[in-house]
């Protein structure tokens, strides 16, 4: 499985012999490969390729005396196999902005339905034009409501704009665009375990904390969020059971139970306490959860939050144990 878009850097004194030598006739020969012009202006300093590919691969070039930076979701040419690789943030800011126009206009021709969404489209744009990804991650997002049961397309892309656009986990952009994956096949139930971290962290957002995502603790996990107010600060982590008829568990509050025990029975039990661990029952339809509320079943951990959220921003739960957060259930 290829990872999310990620620059090559490869410095040294870069022509335009070298350019159409060692990239387009590589390219070409291994893919059949179009040099074509950029539709954007590159930074001034810098030449500027776009490559395209018979199979649909798009590869962006920028090159001068000094170095040459290279963005693609292709095969990457032999010239470049041992450069060093960096993210969207770890590139200067005119190579990276550029980029960025470049595949966003790109992204939009392809699958106009997302470019209403301007901040979800560039938060998650590593995975959208990743090289095995790029259709899954849209397919999820456009034939799946980004796991939200019973809602449409537009429904689930208004929710997570809205929450992405206030714009606090930008500085984490890379590691949670890419917990989405970047795989060739969909996998619907990696897919809406990774929402869920997005819906806890509206949550959080929604009840007045600040969220540091991925924080590593002593016993090598990383939790899911830290979060702070007022100076004090929560560890939360996440997990998402999957309905009934995506699973063995016959009841839903059984795959409740299943898999909150799952990860209590495993990492929460060598991290030894102090952790609030969340389960998201918004993959569930109406009765399914209705079930679960009713029973208020417990998950083999204090402390929990037990909760289904609606892309309207409706959430409904019941909490075990003294939950150090305040929370509107």
């Amino acid at each position: 499985m290829a990872r999310p878009l990620r620059f090559r850097h490869a410095p040294g004194r870069w022509t335009e012999d070298r350019v159409a030598g060692q990239i387009y006739r590589d390219l070409d020969r291994n893919l059949g490969a179009t040099r074509r012009n950029p539709w954007f202006k590159q930074p001034d300093r810098y030449n500027g390729e776009r490559f395209e590919m018979d199979n649909g691969d798009v590869a962006l070039f920028l090159w001068n005396d000094d170095e040459a930076y290279w963005l693609g979701n292709t095969e990457t040419p032999e010239a470049l196999w041992r450069t060093e690789k960096y993210n969207f943030g770890t590139v200067p800011d005119d190579v990276s902005t550029w980029a960025t126009r470049e595949l966003t206009a790109q992204l939009h021709e392809e699958s106009p339905w997302l470019e209403p969404y301007p901040h979800l489209s560039w938060f998650f744009l590593p995975v959208f034009l990743s090289k095995d990804g790029r259709e899954t991650t849209r397919e999820f997002f456009d034939e799946h409501a980004a796991g939200f049961p019973d809602a449409t397309r537009e429904e689930a892309l208004e929710f997570y704009e809205s929450f992405l656009r206030t714009r606090v986990l930008d500085e984490w952009r890379e590691v949670m665009a890419g917990k989405l994956g970047t795989s060739e096949y969909l996998d619907h139930t990696r897919m809406t375990a990774t929402m869920g971290e997005f819906n806890v962290g509206h949550l959080l957002v929604e009840a007045g904390y600040e969220i540091e995502p991925e924080i590593e603790v002593s016993t090598g996990h990383a939790i899911d969020y830290r979060a702070g107010s007022g100076g004090d600060a929560v560890l939360v982590e996440v997990t998402r059971p999957t309905p009934t008829g995506d699973r063995r568990a016959g009841t839903p509050v059984a795959a409740v139970r299943d898999t909150a025990s799952t990860k209590s029975e495993g990492q929460l039990e060598e991290h030894g306490g102090g952790v609030v661990l969340f389960v998201d029952c918004s993959s569930f339809p109406d009765d399914e959860w209705r079930s679960v509320l009713a029973e208020k079943p417990e998950v083999h951990h204090r402390p929990a939050v037990v909760f289904r959220l609606r892309p309207s921003g409706r959430v409904e739960g019941y909490t075990k144990g003294s939950v150090p957060l305040d929370l509107p259930f």
